[in-house]
């Protein structure tokens, strides 16, 4: 025998379960008995911390590559910096204006062949060997 409840939901949440109930071809009533059921499931609560441990996990490797890329990218525009800034030599002030130009055409050029680059899908990291830096590790476990 089954006992009737009347149950109330906002309209968002009932719009899901009308739409998950069309979709697997199952009740409404099905889907609240079992969300119901699993809420209530003393091995629910162990799902749902496996659940949020997998996808922290996930997170937690998302991060690492996020902060080895930002690493390398920072590392990689201060060598080159560095190394702009100890062999250009100052221009002459009748030389300024002629040199402005000229690096507003390639700041240009830059821009595009970034945009080329960025579009075709490859990347610095990409071109950096695993033997000298592997994907899978972040700079600190090293």
């Amino acid at each position: 025998m089954r006992t009737r409840l009347n149950v109330y939901f906002p309209p968002a949440l009932a719009k899901q379960v009308d739409e998950l109930a069309i979709r697997r071809r199952i009740s409404r009533s099905a889907i609240v008995e079992a969300a119901v059921a699993s809420y209530l499931s003393p091995d629910g609560t162990d799902r749902m911390e496996a659940a949020f441990a997998r996808r922290l996990d996930r997170l937690s490797r998302q991060v690492q590559r996020l902060e080895r890329n930002t690493g390398l990218s920072t590392e990689a525009l201060s060598l080159f910096v560095r190394f702009w800034l100890s062999v250009t030599p100052p221009l002459p002030d009748e030389d300024q204006a002629a040199a402005q130009v000229k690096g507003r055409k390639r700041y240009e050029g830059f821009i595009e062949t970034l945009g080329r680059r960025f579009a075709s899908g490859k990347t610095l990291m990409d071109e950096i060997p695993e033997d000298v830096w592997p994907r899978s590790t972040s700079p600190e476990s090293e």
